[in-house]
């Protein structure tokens, strides 16, 4: 019995502090996508309904991924055996960009919930945000937050946006001028127009998707576990992450729609009008404070991810979970066993990035789905090339068909212009970390490089006092 609890534990632990960038996403996925509608709330369930069922098609493939890789390592491990190791840098690279993205739209998303209940700090946007950059950034210079902070967080947040949705059941629709805003303007009520507008507007929504693929990278952390277990905690974890954030954005985006809560003021948000729209005035502010620190920590999760794989990356004889082939600088980690200097530069370029977009997240949302769709892809076809070739035909179907699915958002994501930049920088990244390991000899443990750096943060979580 005592064995049963604290396996519980140890799973609801992983499970939610795994699942916070996801659960986190929902701050900003669906108005992106209520903007990409141009505000046509009588379109918004249908757009973010789709969304859930492609990141349940996501999950499914994922689910086979883990199967095959109990020990972690997720798409860069499938990769690297489908194509050759050479090709594990593609998702690698993805990797990197979505870190810093993670970053910068994390802490421009938890501004603007700060700006949502003081609009009076509306002209001071971009300084708020550049300051959550330096105090996340600070915060795990000097250790990592643990699984049981982020589960909490993460836990604590649902329970007040599921508090929120209920308020919403007996809330009035939102009347006046309001209420014209709401439903927008100028809409074409045609089925074939309607449709057209979904399909174009879920693949911005599909930001909602990053971090759906963590549990398959993040199970190398459980060595506690067998494979068996990590396999089952791994699988489990996809399916929770699934229900929570299929709830909670369906039931947003129903609500919306039935209340005409629609496209925020500038200064707003569309979660936070509507927690304000339905909600008391303690339960609205104590949302906008939970959206706000389940933010900042999907952001101080990749502040740890991102210097753990450059840790993993770099040259360190002395260290086992070392591939070797950037700047030993990178595998130096403080009296916290943070890798400062890779701490150091994913906290520069979040600021340019912040900087770049003004600190305005539906601006960065735009560029968000590419990286992380990027590695979904790779990871995808590796696993089409295995059912292939061991003759799993229905498997490979579903595969095949996830595969175009996701190819088919990224492309539309790319044809928006600017998002370009995301897979550009991936590729760029991808391909000067192919050179330095071809420089290096080809050193072996790049496929698993995924899997390490998970390793090494769990064992820096265990020595950080």
């Amino acid at each position: 019995m005592v064995i049963l609890r604290s396996r519980a534990v140890l799973f609801l632990a992983f499970a939610f502090a795994v699942m916070a960038d996801p659960v986190s996403s929902v701050a900003y996925a669906v108005e992106a996508a209520l903007h990409a509608l141009d505000g046509r709330l009588d379109l918004l369930v249908a757009t973010m309904g789709l969304v859930v069922v492609i990141i349940a098609l996501v999950i499914i493939n994922y689910r086979a991924l883990i199967a095959r890789y109990p020990e972690g390592g997720g798409a860069s491990a499938a990769v690297g055996e489908a194509f050759g190791d050479g090709w594990s840098f593609v998702p690698v690279g993805s990797l990197v960009v979505d870190f810093v993205l993670t970053i910068a739209i994390s802490v421009a998303a938890a501004a603007s919930a700060v700006i949502a209940y003081f609009p009076a700090l509306e002209p001071w946007r971009l300084l708020i945000a550049l300051v959550l950059v330096l105090v996340v950034g600070g915060l795990c210079w000097f250790g990592h937050l643990g699984r049981i902070v982020f589960a909490l967080m993460t836990v604590v947040f649902v329970l007040s946006a599921a508090t929120v949705l209920v308020f919403s059941a007996f809330a009035a629709p939102v009347t006046g001028e309001a209420a014209v805003v709401a439903t927008g303007t100028g809409a074409d009520p045609g089925m074939l127009a309607g449709l057209i507008a979904v399909v174009l507007a879920f693949p911005v929504a599909m930001a909602l998707a990053t971090g759906v693929e963590a549990p398959s990278t993040a199970i190398a952390q459980l060595g506690e576990l067998d494979d068996d277990g990590r396999r089952r905690f791994g699988q489990l974890t996809l399916w929770l992450t699934l229900g929570i954030v299929g709830v909670i954005t369906l039931g947003l985006a129903t609500q919306a729609a039935r209340l005409g809560v629609g496209l925020p003021d500038e200064g707003s948000t569309l979660i936070a009008d509507f927690a304000r729209h339905v909600a008391p005035a303690p339960v609205f502010a104590f949302f906008q404070l939970m959206t706000a620190l389940l933010l900042l920590a999907a952001a101080s999760s990749s502040f740890q991810a991102g210097p753990g794989l450059l840790k993993a990356l770099a040259a360190n004889p002395a260290h086992s979970n070392a591939v070797g082939i950037l700047p030993v600088a990178f595998g130096r980690v403080n009296s916290r066993h943070t890798p400062y200097w890779g701490l150091v530069l994913f906290a520069v370029l979040s600021m340019l990035v912040v900087t770049a977009a003004g600190a305005d997240d539906q601006t960065l949302v735009l560029f968000y789905a590419v990286a992380v769709f990027l590695s979904f892809l790779s990871g995808l076809l590796a696993m089409t090339r295995f059912t292939q070739q061991s003759r799993q035909w229905g498997r490979f179907a579903l595969n095949l068909f996830g595969s175009i699915v996701v190819a088919f958002t990224l492309v539309v994501n790319l044809a928006r212009g600017w998002p370009i930049l995301s897979l550009v920088a991936a590729a760029l990244i991808a391909g000067a970390l192919w050179m330095l390991w071809v420089r290096a000899g080809r050193p072996e443990g790049i496929r698993s490089i995924e899997a390490l750096a998970e390793k090494a943060e769990a064992e820096t979580d265990a020595v950080t006092p």
